[in-house]
C-alpha cells in the first residue's frame, strides 16, 4: 500500500496524523500574505558602533593596567638591583642615587641633604615591591 504525500503547502504531522497548520508561527498557505523579514540595518549598524566603543575602551584601559605593570616592574627591578647594605622596612621611604660610576645605590638620606644625584623616592609595600613616590 502506497502512502499518500501531501502537498507542500499542507502542514501535516505524519508522525500524529494531524494537521498543524493553524499552530504554526508562520503563514503556511499559498494565499497567505508574504513574509518580510524587517529591515535592521540600522540598528545593526548604531549597536556596532555601540560595541566597537565599548572594545575600545576596554582595550585603553587594559593598555593603561599594562603600562602601569611595567612601569612598576621597572621601578623594581631598578631599586633591587641598586646596591645596598642594610634591610628595609616595609612602609618607609627610600631614595634611590646615581653614583659617579654609574652606579646606582639606596639610601634613607633626602636628596636636599646630600650632593649625590637623585633619581627617584621609593617606598617598600608589604607585598614586597617598590613604590614609586
Amino acid at each position: 500500500m502506497k502512502k499518500e504525500k501531501k502537498p507542500d503547502n499542507v502542514v501535516f504531522n505524519e508522525e500524529t496524523q494531524e494537521y498543524h497548520g493553524k499552530l504554526s508561527p508562520f503563514a503556511t498557505g499559498v494565499s497567505a500574505p508574504k513574509i518580510t523579514p524587517p529591515d535592521v540595518t540600522s540598528w545593526k549598524n548604531t549597536h556596532i558602533v555601540s560595541a566597537n566603543n565599548q572594545f575600545k575602551a576596554e582595550y585603553e584601559a587594559l593598555q593603561k593596567s599594562y603600562k602601569k605593570l611595567m612601569d612598576n616592574f621597572e621601578y623594581n627591578n631598578l631599586v633591587y638591583s641598586a646596591k645596598f647594605s642594610f634591610e628595609p622596612i616595609v612602609g618607609k621611604e627610600y631614595h634611590l642615587y646615581k653614583a659617579k660610576d654609574e652606579s646606582t645605590f639606596l639610601s634613607l638620606i633626602l636628596p636636599q641633604e646630600c650632593n649625590f644625584n637623585h633619581v627617584g623616592s621609593f617606598r617598600l609595600t608589604a607585598d614586597k615591591t617598590w613604590e614609586k613616590l
